[in-house]
């Protein structure tokens, strides 16, 4: 999932502070999301998608492809 927060903030050639804004959070607290220090919590997911304009299940898949692949 952080992967995939940065992937596409990279697409839509945006800056960590331009989505903190956008989003209503601080720039660290967005850096440290993308990093995997603080837990991506679903109503800011919510507001993240909404600056991507994407799903929020879409930051969310690979994660969960890949927690469940490792269940197996």
């Amino acid at each position: 999932m952080y992967n995939k927060l940065k992937e596409v903030r990279y697409k839509n050639k945006m800056t960590l502070q331009q989505v903190a804004d956008l989003v209503g959070i601080s720039k660290a607290y967005y850096c440290q999301l993308e990093n995997g220090k603080r837990r991506l919590f679903y109503v800011t997911a919510v507001e993240i998608a909404k600056v991507f304009n994407v799903k929020p299940d879409y930051l969310f898949y690979n994660d969960v492809l890949d927690s469940m692949k490792e269940k197996d």
